[in-house]
């Protein structure tokens, strides 16, 4: 037999054997810019008393040059682009682009991040990779969600 599911309000079923939930606070992507990949740097309320506002700063602002990096249009990313044209982007076969470059980046020093910042103070940070580059999720791993049966 099948254990019972949860519907959430958006229609999303989950199984209740899995593991718990946590409180979770986001950070919103920043169009003032237009639509470049840049976090707004404001500071969420939810991670009052759980992070210093400028160790928070100072993620975003590296993530936010980080992915200004990785859009930033220079000579080797011209040429990039024209050599895959001309090998009918089977180059990308053997070779990551720059921008696949910045992303690894931004995977290595979230892991960093994590590691030494925001593991220690209960929270963790997701790669916004993992969710379409909308949005930074920080998990609250001390705060769990009781699910209501």
């Amino acid at each position: 037999m099948s254990p019972p599911t949860i519907r959430s309000s958006q229609g999303n079923t989950a199984s209740q054997t899995q593991g718990p939930q946590y409180a979770k606070v986001f950070v919103q992507r920043d169009y003032s810019d237009g639509t470049t990949v840049k976090f707004m740097t404001s500071f969420p309320q939810g991670l009052e008393n759980k992070i210093e506002r400028t160790v928070f700063e100072y993620t975003i602002n590296q993530l936010n040059t980080y992915f200004a990096e990785a859009e930033k249009a220079s000579c080797k990313t011209y040429c990039e682009g024209c050599f895959a044209c001309f090998t009918v982007y089977t180059m990308f076969l053997c070779a990551d682009t720059h921008y696949e470059k910045c992303l690894r980046k931004v995977g290595k020093f979230i892991v960093e991040q994590n590691e030494m910042v925001y593991l220690p103070r209960g929270l963790l940070l997701t790669n916004p990779a993992e969710r379409g580059l909308r949005i930074i999720k920080i998990t609250m791993l001390d705060q769990p969600i009781v699910a209501r049966t």
